[in-house]
């Protein structure tokens, strides 16, 4: 799959994509229009054809579902991808989760996955705007206190300049003006972390931002690939062909040749940062203005047919709740592989990826559950959660209704909650300080003698297999309608 376009089309041959060609204003009316579509279960992608302002389409919610997010990978099952490559990773000599990524560039699985570089004509310059333009764009103002157009669903391509590594992110980009932008990068981010580089080297900071194209390049933005990793090539893994790349026009970066937009710029370390927001975030309230670096746009490139996409972001669910399920099912194998007891994961679309994990274990010795926790506390962006629940394999713990019986049926809260205090996200608005604050973990784990439990752990309730089996067989014939 090449491009956005052909994605879409697929979408339309599903009945899951809805042209929509009346005139509406990206300045809110988007956000209203795709809320009602999103808190719709399978709610299909919208592509508004008339935007006012811009005479690009604009499209959003394709990646709403979980058929969808498979469509767009190129996969049957998003698990797969997961399974596939922690596969690998097994055939790699016994060492760091780390020095195992790195052996695996050097795998031939791996060596096909590689990005390409062309110099061939590329899609994404068949035109180039004499003056970079943002305001052509059909660039979303997504809620009423928002501090301006957003652009959402961004590629943030930088280079290392010690390395010169390639890192992708998502971070969003505030319009200032018709040729810079906010650059929203976290301190906990890769992307800062390079900004912070080029800041010591006294360089200024080359950047390139893609829009659209192969909708894998969105999923593996957001990916939390080790640093010295690159996403594109994670792309390339993913569909079994390598990202064509083509050297931009204004700046010393490779970008996607099928991207449907490409914005070129740099960022220079020693301007002193512009308030960004507030912006009506995933958490589903507005972040305040903060200081961030700016983004100067150089130029403008796009397809002679280009599609905008967009997404909106806000009290969930929407649509970024299936790229975070994405990320859930596919790095799942890679914490089973570091902690052979997990199970199972899941991150709840309500706890915004980061304020709620829950986590079931098979327990084989006492005190399991708080050492799975203090693990996970100190494993990347994990570090970042607020709550953290360990419970034992018995349930499904994406069943909320389960999750809540048991739970609350296993703890002692005097006994079972621990309290630590460490690195928070930096959109976490609770907290007495920014960035830091109290964590809480949840043991609902069966308790241990040696865990100082004196009286006799009861069994759950569980019905025997083989009359399971038997009802299943003759369900149909009993005339029940449930």
């Amino acid at each position: 799959m090449d491009g956005l376009e052909n994605f879409l089309k697929k979408l339309e041959s599903r009945g899951e994509l809805v042209r929509v060609s009346t005139p509406v204003d990206p300045c809110l009316e988007i956000t209203e229009i795709a809320s009602r579509v999103m808190r719709k279960k399978n709610g299909p992608a919208l592509l508004f054809e008339k935007v006012k302002g811009s005479k690009f389409p604009l499209v959003i919610n394709m990646f709403g579902s979980k058929d969808r997010m498979a469509l767009a990978l190129g996969v049957n099952q998003v698990e797969d991808i997961g399974k596939e490559l922690s596969g690998l990773l097994k055939a790699v000599p016994p060492t760091s989760l780390g020095e195992k990524f790195g052996l695996l560039l050097k795998l031939n699985e791996i060596k096909k996955s590689f990005p390409k570089v062309t110099s061939s004509p590329a899609p994404c310059q068949q035109v180039i705007m004499e003056k970079p333009d943002l305001n052509q764009l059909p660039i979303l103002t997504s809620w009423p206190q928002d501090g301006g157009p957003f652009i959402t669903l961004p590629m943030v391509i930088t280079k290392d300049p010690e390395t010169g590594k390639r890192n992708c992110g998502m971070y969003r980009l505030q319009q200032f003006s018709s040729d810079a932008t906010g650059m929203h990068w976290q301190v906990h981010k890769d992307g800062r972390r390079v900004f912070h580089k080029c800041k010591a080297a006294g360089k200024k900071m080359e950047v390139a931002v893609s829009l659209g194209g192969d909708p894998v390049l969105t999923y593996v933005a957001t990916a939390p690939m080790p640093p010295e990793i690159d996403e594109l090539l994670l792309a390339g893994f993913i569909t079994k062909k390598r990202v064509r790349l083509v050297k931009a026009t204004t700046v010393d970066i490779e970008v996607p040749a099928h991207a449907d937009f490409v914005l070129e710029g740099y960022i220079d370390p020693q301007e002193d940062f512009r308030p960004e927001g507030p912006f009506g975030d995933h958490t589903g309230f507005y972040t305040p203005v903060e200081d961030f670096p700016v983004f100067h746009i150089t130029a403008i490139t796009h397809k002679k047919d280009p599609i905008y996409p967009a997404t909106i972001v806000g009290i969930p669910p929407k649509e970024d709740a299936y790229l975070g399920w994405a990320t859930e099912r596919i790095f799942l194998p890679f914490l089973k592989m570091l902690f052979p007891e997990i199970v199972d994961i899941h991150l709840p679309v309500e706890g915004g990826f980061h304020n709620l994990a829950i986590v079931s274990i098979r327990k084989t010795y006492p005190g399991q559950g708080k050492k799975i926790m203090q693990s996970l506390w100190g494993m990347g962006q994990m570090m970042l959660t607020k709550c953290l629940v360990i419970v034992e394999d018995e349930i499904d713990i994406h069943d909320l209704k389960q999750l809540t019986w048991y739970v609350t049926s296993n703890i002692d809260p005097k006994r079972d909650i621990s309290f630590w205090e460490g690195p928070l996200d930096q959109l976490d608005h609770a907290s007495n300080f920014p960035l830091y604050g109290g964590k809480m973990g949840i043991d609902a784990t069966k308790k241990w003698k040696e865990e100082g439990y004196t009286r006799s752990w009861p069994e759950m309730i569980t019905m025997k297999s083989e009359v399971i089996k038997r009802i299943d067989e003759i369900w149909e014939s009993l005339g029940i309608s449930i």
